[in-house]
């Protein structure tokens, strides 16, 4: 992947957002206030019960889940977890000439969502990139705290390098994706087979992501209320996963904690933030953190959107772009693997 970012920003901080790109684009200016309307009558999803609060995620997702793209074909399986649990999976094919995988973790604050929250998204990557793309359900804290979900992802990891049953034949490259929550923990995945000396993918993916509890970052500060997500529900996102804080010293709970070593050893990245996200330095500190170290990987920084943009494909465009920009990185890589 070559690249990083084309910006100029005051100060020469290429990376982070200047005032004009945390205003909000009338498109998505037009989305908050539908939502504003549909979800009036709703609640703090972090403040109700687990159950409900997941409950409530997935009705409130359903809505960027109707009119799905067309597929060549979907498969549900199941594998087996380190724990004797059972991993739901689906398998998205998007034609029959379909080459490589992309391992796409959901997001949802480690607590919510699901591979049906985010089959949408997940459909358009496929399709983008004409590659598969597994989609998969993990365990969710506040019950399961750190590390179960990403001892879930792990597992899914090694069954897709054994290569059995419907995960057989799918080719190369393999990607290891996620939105939010769920970059967290495929690039924390990603050290951990670093920091074991195991199989890495051969690229990541990773969109908006959590990757380090600095509440009081520029982003966690100036989109502090939002709108969408705010710091406050991330610090009850962080307490959910993590509630022995001890353990957030560790690069596999903030990534950003990794030394530059493990950092160095990363496959390449295609990373991106949303303008107006208490998340948004998150991504913005990493991209300069892997620059300063002369990689080469991709970072774009999405103006005027919120936290979350890409699930709204069905009607925002820049989560399109955003989609089709992941694929291109993706089959960046694919074109690299070829020639070599």
């Amino acid at each position: 992947m070559t690249g990083g970012s084309a910006r100029e920003d005051i100060g020469g901080d290429r990376f982070e957002a200047r005032a004009r790109d945390r205003l909000l684009s009338p498109e998505m200016q037009a989305i908050l206030t539908r939502l504003a309307e549909e979800d009036a009558a709703l609640g703090d999803p972090t403040l109700m019960k687990p159950r409900d609060g997941r409950a409530q995620a997935e009705a409130v997702n359903a809505r960027w889940n109707r009119n799905m793209p067309a597929l060549c074909a979907a498969s549900d399986f199941a594998i087996e977890g380190p724990d004797g649990n059972a991993v739901a999976c689906r398998l998205m094919t998007p034609s029959g000439d379909a080459h490589g995988l992309i391992v796409f973790v959901h997001g949802g604050g480690w607590a919510f969502c699901s591979m049906a929250t985010h089959e949408h998204a997940a459909r358009r990557l496929a399709i983008a990139a004409n590659a598969h793309v597994l989609t998969f359900n993990y365990r969710l804290a506040p019950e399961h705290p750190y590390p179960a979900g990403l001892d879930d992802c792990a597992a899914v990891w090694n069954a897709v390098l054994e290569g059995h049953g419907p995960l057989a034949g799918l080719g190369r490259p393999r990607a290891l994706s996620g939105d939010s929550a769920g970059a967290n923990l495929a690039l924390a995945l990603m050290l951990r087979q670093i920091d074991e000396g195991a199989v890495l993918p051969d690229a990541g993916l990773l969109f908006y992501g959590a990757y380090d509890d600095d509440f009081a970052s520029r982003s966690y500060v100036d989109s502090a209320e939002g709108p969408g997500l705010t710091r406050a529900k991330m610090m009850r996102y962080w307490d959910f996963y993590t509630p022995d804080t001890s353990v957030r010293k560790s690069p596999f709970v903030s990534p950003l904690k990794a030394d530059d070593a493990a950092l160095m050893r990363l496959p390449p990245l295609y990373l991106n933030a949303a303008a107006i996200d208490p998340l948004r330095s998150d991504t913005a500190n990493l991209a300069r953190r892997l620059s300063a170290l002369g990689r080469q990987d991709i970072y774009r920084l999405y103006p005027g959107v919120v936290h979350g943009f890409m699930q709204m494909n069905p009607v925002l465009a820049e989560a399109r772009t955003a989609a089709e920009e992941a694929a291109d990185a993706f089959l960046e890589v694919a074109g690299k693997m070829k020639t070599t």
